[in-house]
């Protein structure tokens, strides 16, 4: 039998009659309570709840009258079986909601490969976070983020990019969009208002700058990347790239151009914003090394972000400052709280400590560059599909031109099992007509057959 706890307030204008009323039938509309489910008895009720039977009765009699109940002679109440209002979920399952119901209910559509990440070794490593520090878990994350994770960073980003840092130098959020929004605010401080942002360009990114009140200048992207003559000159300001892998064209600033990169930022009192996102999910040659690592003067501020190479619901990335930035930043480190999960920082410190973060990237990358190649290979020779290979990252850029809308070709992508966005969402530019088609999960063995679906869903629209 169920248990009826309702919190019965004494002092309220509510006769409490009403109030228990009020409680089984909310519990009765919410499916706490299910039909057929037997109701305590008038006496057991009275008793558990320190109420008069007069009460309780009172509350059963106003349900039985609206419909909630019924009585059976000689056997107590019960719950009528009843017509709930449309959800509009388009569901029979009338099961009380549990964790399992709705995790069945809310499982991907997409296609996804679960064997891009080893998800066991994550999970020892944030056990032995939760079974042997419990108490760390007990107080707020660092507002500059977690010790530990900023000292694997550190020699991580050294290992594998040539990023020369401190942990001291690490500032870790909650994605490189709240990232960014820090860094609006230091520029700010340090009395920098303009900055200059590739085009085409990630377009998150220059909305946040933006919407801080930062002036934006759109530079163009040459086959070896930003245009260094077109940036801003005689004036303080920061320009924001990507010399190791530009996002969309995946572009690679050779290194004669950083050097000039590097003496426009001391020429001009500024910075530079070196975002190295997916850098390290190249699949020609070996990753090149950080812009930062040739700084010598404190003009680089470099981005890093952990979201493509662990998973998605993770939302871990970091930034190295210059000392100028850095004392920027112990301005205002007490004005934030940490938002990014301690708990997850503690085991991303533990799973790059352990030595599998860095065998996952390796393993990451060769799996990648074949997905890559198997797309390539589905799509070549597909009439009017254009793709643009990055030869990196974990999408590609697609052009389809057969007279439908990016929205539209995206919500066919999606309903074939394929992530994808308009290009407009996320790149400012020249390149904002097209799509960004994520295929890193697809499982390998079935993309020849998703992408033949794709084109034919996407081409029997014209037919």
């Amino acid at each position: 039998m169920i248990t009826i706890l309702p919190a019965i307030d004494a002092d309220s204008a509510e006769p409490l009659y009403l109030q228990l009323f009020n409680y089984i039938k909310e519990a009765i509309m919410t499916k706490q309570i299910v039909p057929d489910e037997k109701l305590p008895s008038l006496r057991n009720l009275s008793e558990s709840l320190s109420l008069s039977m007069t009460t309780v009765e009172m509350a059963y009699d106003q349900l039985a009258v609206e419909g909630y109940i019924y009585s059976r002679p000689q056997s107590g109440f019960f719950v009528r079986e009843m017509h709930y209002p449309d959800s509009g979920k388009g569901s029979s399952d009338d099961r009380p909601a549990s964790f399992d119901n709705v995790m069945e209910l809310a499982g991907p559509d997409m296609k996804y490969d679960i064997s891009c990440f080893d998800f066991p070794k994550w999970k020892k490593c944030m056990n032995h976070v939760l079974n042997d520090y419990p108490q760390l878990l007990l107080f707020e994350s660092d507002p500059q983020g977690e010790q530990a994770l900023r000292f694997e960073i550190s020699k991580y980003v050294y290992q594998s990019r040539g990023v020369r840092c401190t942990p001291d130098d690490i500032v870790i959020a909650a994605g490189t969009q709240q990232i960014t929004s820090y860094l609006s605010n230091m520029l700010h401080r340090a009395g920098i208002e303009h900055v200059a942002v590739e085009s085409p360009g990630y377009r998150p990114v220059n909305n946040i700058f933006r919407d801080r009140g930062l002036t934006i200048t759109h530079v163009g992207v040459a086959s070896d990347g930003i245009e260094i003559g077109r940036l801003p000159a005689n004036i303080s300001a920061a320009a924001y790239v990507s010399p190791s892998n530009q996002f969309p064209t995946g572009t690679v600033m050779p290194v004669g151009k950083r050097y000039q990169l590097l003496d426009w930022a001391k020429n001009n009192d500024s910075f530079i914003i070196e975002d190295d996102y997916d850098s390290e999910l190249r699949y020609f040659g070996k990753p090149v090394p950080a812009l930062q690592g040739l700084d010598r003067e404190g003009r680089v501020i470099y981005l890093g972000s952990f979201s493509s190479t662990l998973f998605s619901a993770v939302k871990i990335s970091y930034m190295v400052l210059p000392p100028a930035m850095a004392a920027v930043f112990s301005q205002i480190r007490n004005d934030y709280s940490q938002t990014c999960s301690k708990e997850e920082q503690l085991t991303l410190a533990l799973f790059m400590e352990q030595g599998h973060y860095q065998t996952g990237i390796k393993k990451m990358r060769r799996l990648y560059s074949q997905k890559l190649h198997a797309v390539l290979k589905a799509f070549y020779g597909a009439e009017n599909i254009t793709v643009v290979n990055t030869e990196s990252g974990i999408n590609i850029i697609i052009k389809v031109d057969n007279g439908k809308d990016p929205a539209t070709l995206c919500s066919e992508s999606r309903q074939t099992g394929i992530p994808a966005v308009p290009a407009a969402s996320y790149i400012e530019g020249p390149l904002d007509a097209s799509l960004v088609l994520y295929y890193n999960q697809i499982p390998q063995n079935d993309i020849p057959a998703t992408i033949a679906a794709l084109i034919s869903r996407w081409n029997s629209l014209n037919e």
